[in-house]
């Protein structure tokens, strides 16, 4: 067994203990369609404190202040588990570096600004998103994106999954197949704009609204977002192949907690809008004009 570094989420840290012999190509593989991709490279001197270990064996899941430790069955860790559940445990030392992984859709308008389209499963961000791409946006992430938060209360979008599941209108019932996102932004970009959207057909007039001054509804939501990847490990550790095993083991710190806190606070700070539109055309045409007269 030995030490690599890995690098993925906009981080770099130390996985220790991985076995040498280990089969990692369907982990690299999987994760191209994560936040910063899944790399694993030479760790370097090797002194280094290890922010995850991975052994093989009965799985489960423990931690420290300072290492989460996870043991996956062999066929799990020679899967794309080991690229979900590394980069998953990495959620702790990525929000140690002020980094977030957030559920959301993220664009660069023309000009090159980051705008964030929020949203609960099914609203309507992706959709809107591949709508405001055709007018000219460059995507920056479906799904999974990460935002950086710095002590003057600025707010960065880093680079998210660059892969959508698009579903086919004519088999609504078939699995979603994933696509690249093109074009697809190089590297991160100030946020400016947070929109939360919501399409139903039965919305006859678009319409942009105020959130600002944030509700408790509103903070309570955005709080959930920010910390759902340090509320522990769901992904399966057996491998998504067989009965789920995943216990939830909290990576949280109240330091961690008062970081994210100041992170909502920065995107209050941002332009905030509710959208609601009949369509994903109806909706990318209003923000697209919106952001013209900007």
């Amino acid at each position: 067994m030995t030490a690599h570094r890995i690098v993925t989420g906009h981080i770099s840290a130390v996985l220790a203990l991985l076995p040498e012999e280990l089969d990692t190509t369907a982990a690299r593989t999987a994760g191209r369609a994560l936040p910063g991709g899944w790399h694993l490279e030479p760790s370097g001197t090797g002194l280094e404190r290890a922010a995850v270990e991975i052994t093989v064996g009965a799985a489960g899941v423990s931690a420290d202040a300072h290492t989460v430790r996870v043991r996956l069955p062999r066929t799990a860790a020679s899967s794309d588990t080991l690229a979900y559940v590394t980069y998953t445990a990495l959620e702790r030392a990525r929000q140690q570096q002020r980094k977030a992984t957030v559920h959301a859709t993220a664009l660069h308008a023309p000009g090159g600004r980051a705008v964030l389209l929020l949203g609960t499963k099914g609203a309507g961000k992706t959709s809107t998103a591949l709508a405001l791409a055709e007018r000219g946006w460059v995507h920056a992430g479906d799904d999974l994106v990460v935002l950086e938060g710095d002590e003057v209360q600025a707010v960065t979008v880093w680079p998210g999954k660059p892969t959508a599941a698009i579903r086919d209108p004519l088999r609504p019932l078939a699995p979603k197949p994933q696509r690249d996102l093109e074009p697809f932004a190089a590297g991160p970009a100030r946020l400016v704009w947070v929109v939360r959207i919501a399409i139903h057909p039965s919305l006859a007039t678009a319409s942009l609204t105020p959130a600002k001054p944030l509700s408790v509804n509103e903070r309570l939501r955005l709080h959930e977002n920010l910390g759902r990847y340090i509320s522990g490990l769901p992904t399966p550790l057996s491998g998504e192949g067989s009965v789920p095993y995943g216990p939830v083991w909290p990576l949280d710190t109240p330091a961690l907690a008062r970081w994210r806190s100041h992170l909502i606070t920065a995107l209050g700070g941002c332009r905030f809008d509710y959208l609601y539109a009949s369509s994903p055309e109806t909706a990318a045409d209003l923000l697209a004009k919106e952001a013209d007269a900007r």
